[in-house]
């Protein structure tokens, strides 16, 4: 369950203009096993205009721009998705589970945790069900960072940066 929705409930996105029907984008589970990027990808978006994925495209610009803007960790699209997976997935993560997750190594994950673990992001903890295993575990470090995220992407999502963009589209930047 993901934010009070079970996995692979639709989530509405919100319309780029007033008046048009939301489009869904379903929150996947665990990937079904054997199964590729290409399939998960297709299997994950529906009903998606491309008005729709143009917007959704510049706050994705629009949220990347001020994460490297600020003051703070810089982090790689793959040290920010291990980062988002252990904050807002209900349960503890293991390098195994991230690694399948994301369709990465082992080794590519535990060097994604070395580095957020650096930033105090992350912290390990062996599994108390199996102490062979290692749990990232949320800290407050990394609890404030998500609430950045959070605003940052309010901030680009909100009409009036939407609009500033529309703007700057039409004039060719």
């Amino acid at each position: 369950m993901v934010a009070g929705r079970p996995a692979g409930a639709a989530q509405p996105l919100a319309p780029p203009s007033p008046g048009r029907p939301a489009a869904t984008i379903s929150i996947p589970g665990s990937p079904p096993a054997g199964s590729g990027r290409a399939q998960r990808k297709a299997s994950h978006v529906s009903n998606v205009s491309s008005e729709q994925t143009d917007w959704l495209a510049d706050v994705l610009r629009g949220t990347t721009v001020e994460m490297v803007r600020r003051e703070g960790p810089d982090l790689t699209a793959r040290q920010l998705g291990v980062f988002l997976i252990c904050y807002l997935e209900p349960e503890s993560q293991t390098v195994r589970g991230l690694a399948q997750r994301l369709d990465v190594s082992k080794p590519a994950i535990t060097r994604a945790l070395d580095r957020l673990t650096e930033f105090d992001l992350i912290a390990r903890k062996a599994d108390p069900s199996d102490r062979r295993s290692v749990l990232a575990q949320r800290t407050p470090t990394g609890t404030a960072f998500l609430r950045e995220i959070k605003s940052i992407l309010r901030d680009a999502a909100s009409p009036r940066s939407s609009g500033a963009s529309a703007a700057r589209r039409g004039r060719g930047g």
